[in-house]
């Protein structure tokens, strides 16, 4: 049975320790507004990570450039070699003894982190985990702890809190008068990128570097005086009329309109944070959990449990145990709500 559901119930560090400790053997597909994620595991290792958005060819090919060990000439004539072999990149410079093995394998170990520490940032999204088995690639052997990883993630996103209220995306930055003698290796290589007209996902394309390593170079960049964002052009509105002419109706009761919708916001506000409305929110949130841990037994074991206690002993928010059924095929947790009655108008799924 597959494992699934959405990323704003269950993060990504929940899933991978889930599949850690079960020593589990598959494929996680993980689906994101910005791009798709496959992660094959073997016993709860790590050994592959695949991007829609970034090939792993053309992130490998980009890599062996910048580290001196083809030329982009090189690169070109040997990725038309490479596709009527049937072999991925790195296996095929391998075999044919034009890349060492070891500097293949850093440089993959480094891009599947990559891969994986760019989701621990995904706010929204689906996962489904497929037991299946896993080919071990004889050529280029990848395993990477998934415990070190998850702790690495965890990290990682600590400091994208200070990051993301510093720059965005669509951030463009220009150059300020900077002695480049006093950057780092890695900030001279970003800093070459910034031209006023490249934006940060324009500059992480180009770079070949993950999401987080270009964004937290770039505040490094702001905070030495290296870099700053680029003045957005300024949009002329009539928001303030001449002298003498009368202010459009819009404006004119712009005040009055900001003050209802505050008021409204106000009142929904204290509505929601009462009585029956509440608790139907935080037992939609309760059924989520549920339904997570008796897929997550099922996973575990092979059947659904025979009830709901076997995993957890909760009521909801009147006091009522949580309906469980359940089958050899699916299952079904629901809650009779405030009336404690099932079948009716207020039962909560």
């Amino acid at each position: 049975m597959a494992l699934e559901g959405s990323l704003k119930d269950f993060g990504l560090a929940d899933i991978l320790q889930l599949i850690f400790f079960q020593r589990k053997t598959g494929v996680l597909n993980l689906d994101g507004r910005i791009d798709k994620i496959r992660l094959s595991f073997i016993e709860g290792y790590i050994v592959g990570a695949e991007s829609k958005k970034r090939t792993e060819e053309n992130r490998l090919g980009k890599v062996l450039i910048k580290k001196g060990l083809l030329t982009e000439e090189e690169l070109q004539a040997l990725l038309e070699e490479q596709q009527q072999s049937n072999l991925k990149l790195g296996n095929f410079l391998v075999k044919n003894k034009i890349v060492k093995k070891e500097d293949i394998e850093e440089i993959i170990v480094s891009q599947i982190k990559e891969t994986i520490i760019q989701i621990f940032n995904w706010k929204e999204g689906t996962y489904e985990f497929t037991p299946q088995a896993i080919p071990v690639d004889q050529g280029v052997p990848i395993s990477i702890d998934t415990q070190h990883l998850l702790m690495e993630g965890l990290r990682i996103v600590d400091e994208w809190t200070l990051i993301e209220g510093k720059i965005t995306i669509d951030t463009v930055f220009v150059k300020k008068p900077y002695d480049v003698s006093e950057l780092t290796e890695e900030e001279r290589e970003i800093l070459l990128l910034v031209d006023g007209d490249n934006d940060v996902s324009t500059i992480i394309d180009i770079s070949g570097k993950d999401d987080f390593t270009v964004s937290k170079t770039l505040v490094s960049l702001i905070e030495k005086g290296a870099i700053e964002a680029k003045e957005a052009v300024p949009v002329v509105t009539d928001l303030y009329p001449a002298e003498g002419k009368k202010p459009s109706v819009q404006y004119q009761y712009l005040p009055a309109f900001a003050i209802a919708a505050a008021v409204i916001i106000s009142i929904l506000s204290v509505f929601f944070q009462s009585g029956d409305v509440l608790k139907r929110f935080r037992t939609s949130q309760a059924i989520d959990e549920l339904r997570f841990r008796v897929a997550a037994y099922k996973f575990e074991k092979g059947f659904y449990p025979d009830a709901l206690q076997t995993i957890a002993k909760k009521t909801d928010p009147w006091g009522n145990p949580y309906i469980y059924r359940a089958n050899d095929y699916s299952f079904l947790i629901l809650s009779s709500g405030p009336d404690g009655k099932e079948g009716t108008e207020d039962d909560i799924y």
